[in-house]
């Protein structure tokens, strides 16, 4: 099983589970495991929910894999999956924060040397706050774009939202960020 799957696509795993090969959705457990949790992280920070999160994604896209188009991507309808559960969750909590942005700081550009004068916590704080600040239909956008590099098209899957929809939140997420950091004294690239 091991050798022949790592050829083949997710939508081709995915069909080979829709057909009884239940085995092989391991394959795509591992494939997208640290992905969902990256995401999740993006969003939370108790690491039980997390965990929770992550467990219950790939339960539901066990439980609802005859649901999945294997003409379409695979990925795409898992972070579907992953959202809708993300959504669930912050509903219930009633908190959307941000953890572990470390990604975002090659977006930031300081002059004289910041690096020097401020360290890589503080940094982060910046860029937490720069995020935080948006409202949560700019915020997953550009997540899902910087953080998980999917296409506009993917994302636009994902949300259920218009591919033009999609570019025009990342390009306000960008404004937004833009205008936050330079209130805080940084530009923003």
């Amino acid at each position: 099983m091991r050798e022949e799957s790592i050829q083949k696509t997710d939508e081709e795993i995915a069909k080979l589970v829709q057909s009884g090969k239940v085995d092989f959705f391991e394959i795509l457990i591992e494939r997208y495991e640290e992905k969902i949790k990256r995401y999740s992280r993006k969003f939370l920070s108790n690491h039980r929910d997390i965990e929770d999160v992550v467990q219950e994604v790939f339960l539901k896209a066990y439980k609802n894999i005859q649901s999945f188009d294997p003409k379409k991507k695979f990925s795409s309808w898992l972070y579907r999956i992953a959202h809708n559960e993300l959504v669930n969750l912050l509903k219930k909590k009633s908190h959307f924060s941000f953890i572990d942005l470390d990604v975002f700081l090659p977006y930031l550009s300081h002059d004289e040397h910041l690096e020097e004068k401020i360290d890589r916590q503080k940094m982060q704080k910046i860029i937490d706050q720069c995020l935080d600040k948006l409202e949560p239909k700019y915020r997953e956008p550009i997540i899902l774009y910087f953080f998980e590099n999917l296409s506009y098209q993917e994302i636009s899957d994902i949300l259920e939202i218009p591919v033009s929809t999609v570019g025009v939140r990342i390009k306000r997420a960008k404004e937004k960020i833009k205008n936050f950091c330079q209130k805080l004294g940084y530009k923003y690239e």
